[in-house]
Parts: C-alpha cells; sequence; structure tokens
C-alpha cells in the first residue's frame, strides 16, 4: 500500500505520520499550498509532488484531506488523470464515498470515506494520541476488508457503517464533541457574571469537567448523572432558567434538560418528574 495525500492540513498531517511510523509507505504531500505541502512531506519523511499527476502516478492509494466542500472539486481534477485500480479516500464524517466520487465504479477505480472519531487539533501533535480511536468506513466493497485489516493493524478500532447513516452517525460525533464547546463556554459566561475571568473559570470548571466526563465514559450518562433534574428539584431549575438574559440560552438550558429527564426517568423510576417537565416546556 502506497499512500498519497492531496492536502496538507491538520487530518493530512496526522494521518500521513501515524500510518508512516506504523509502516505504511507514505508517497508524500500535493497542495495548493506549497509550503503546507513540503512542511507535511518533511514532518513524515516522504515526497513534496509539484503535480497531481505524479502524487497519482506514485500512490496506489489517494487520500483528500480537503475541506468538506472541496472533496468533489478535487476528484473531478483526478478524473482528469487515469485513476484505473486506484483508490480515492476522503476523511469527512458527513459525506458518503458515493457522494463525494460519482461514477468512480465506471473508472475502474474504488471510493472509501475513512473517518477517524477523534479530534485532529494539532499538526504535529495530535497524531500521538490517536491510538485506540475508532474508525468509521464506508465505501466500495472490494477493498472495505482489506481497509479494517490494515486500520486495526494500526491499532485502531473500525466500525463499517452505511452510507445513509453518515449524517446521524456525524451529528453523533458533533454532540459529543463540537457542542460540548458551546455548553463549557456557556458555563464560562455564566461565571464571569459572578466575578471569575475567563481564565480562572475555565480553571474552576476544570475537575467538574473532567470527573464527569470520566463517570459518564466509565459507568455511562444514565449512572452518570447527578443534579438539579436527577433530584427533580423544581425550584433549583426555575432559578436557574430566571439566570439567562437571552431567549436563545434559555432554551438551550431547556432542551438539554428535557433529555436530562428521560435519563433521569431510567436512573429513578419511582419518581414522578411531570411537573418539571412542565417547567421546562413552558407549561408553568
Amino acid at each position: 500500500m502506497k499512500v498519497g495525500f492531496i492536502g496538507a492540513g491538520k487530518a493530512g498531517f496526522s494521518l500521513g505520520k501515524y500510518f508512516a511510523d506504523g509502516g505504511i509507505t507514505v508517497t508524500g504531500y500535493y497542495s495548493l499550498h506549497e509550503n503546507s505541502a513540503r512542511a507535511a512531506a518533511e514532518f513524515t519523511g516522504s515526497q513534496f509532488f509539484g503535480e497531481l499527476s505524479d502524487l497519482l502516478k506514485e500512490s496506489g492509494v489517494i487520500f483528500l484531506t480537503v475541506p468538506d466542500g472541496a472533496v468533489s472539486s478535487v476528484y473531478g481534477e483526478l478524473c482528469k488523470f487515469d485513476i484505473k485500480g486506484k483508490q480515492i479516500c476522503h476523511c469527512s464524517g458527513v459525506m458518503t464515498a458515493a457522494a463525494a466520487f460519482p461514477g468512480i465504479s465506471r473508472r475502474g477505480a474504488f471510493g472509501y470515506s475513512i473517518h477517524p472519531l477523534f479530534p485532529i487539533s494539532d499538526k504535529t501533535e495530535s497524531y500521538r494520541k490517536m491510538a485506540g480511536a475508532f474508525f468509521c468506513i464506508e465505501g466500495s466493497f472490494e477493498h472495505l476488508d482489506e481497509w479494517k485489516s490494515v486500520l486495526e493493524g494500526l491499532g485502531f478500532h473500525v466500525q463499517m457503517i452505511d452510507g445513509k447513516d453518515k449524517p446521524k452517525y456525524h451529528a453523533a460525533c458533533a454532540i459529543s464533541s463540537n457542542l460540548f464547546c458551546a455548553l463549557a463556554d456557556e458555563s464560562i459566561e455564566l461565571l464571569t457574571q459572578c466575578g471569575f475571568t475567563r481564565e480562572t473559570a475555565l480553571t474552576a470548571l476544570s475537575p467538574l469537567i473532567r470527573q464527569n466526563t470520566e463517570n459518564i465514559l466509565r459507568y455511562g450518562p444514565t449512572n452518570a448523572l447527578t443534579g438539579a433534574v436527577e433530584r427533580n428539584d423544581i425550584q433549583t431549575v426555575e432559578k436557574h432558567l430566571s439566570c439567562f438574559s437571552t431567549d436563545n440560552e434559555r432554551e438551550l438550558y431547556r432542551a438539554v434538560s428535557q433529555r436530562l429527564i428521560r435519563i433521569a426517568k431510567e436512573k429513578n423510576p419511582q419518581n414522578d418528574y411531570s411537573e418539571l417537565e412542565k417547567l421546562l416546556t413552558g407549561g408553568i
């Protein structure tokens, strides 16, 4: 397997380095940003390609580690050349292989969506923490089992996924990752209104966030749940609702808390949460 990369951002750097360290031949990088491609090639001990055709010629597998909106146009550029026998892969969590690479089978090539369920936040450091991450893959059936074996051999977990489920899958990822950033930011904002600086607010919240996350991962969200909703504490929830200065903030709290009631009912089936439900839906 000889893997080339089109795009030299965080995903391209990280996957290329992890692959190279794992014994996969990384041929090199091509990018519209020459300096980035040269840096990625140096980082992974591979080659900089100034021409797309040269990377294509040297690589049996081509990863398109570009923004989602650019995947189709880059594929269009690849289709100007003979791609027969090539495996073309993208790393989008929401886009299917079929949508990204229309007509690829007619060209004698194979298309794959290979998405790392991992927050790649740094070009040169994230690869160090990727071991044990899940990769969700779908695409042409011919090499799916091969990719499963390759990725598992590199220390990853692999989940096959149906293309029609990609939006739902990606929404799940976003909730656990991106949307949590919004909740954390809301917490920090409320503490600044109590006299904290943003820096001290984050420091103060860190043990709470860290321990709660550990409890969720160890025991599951139902057994980890504590707090006013779980206790069915209507007065405290009313006070919380009074704190928000905008309807958007209030509705965010309402929506998340309604989901918490569902979890609380699982944990405490003997409790009657009907009055709290009315409060959170605007009924009282």
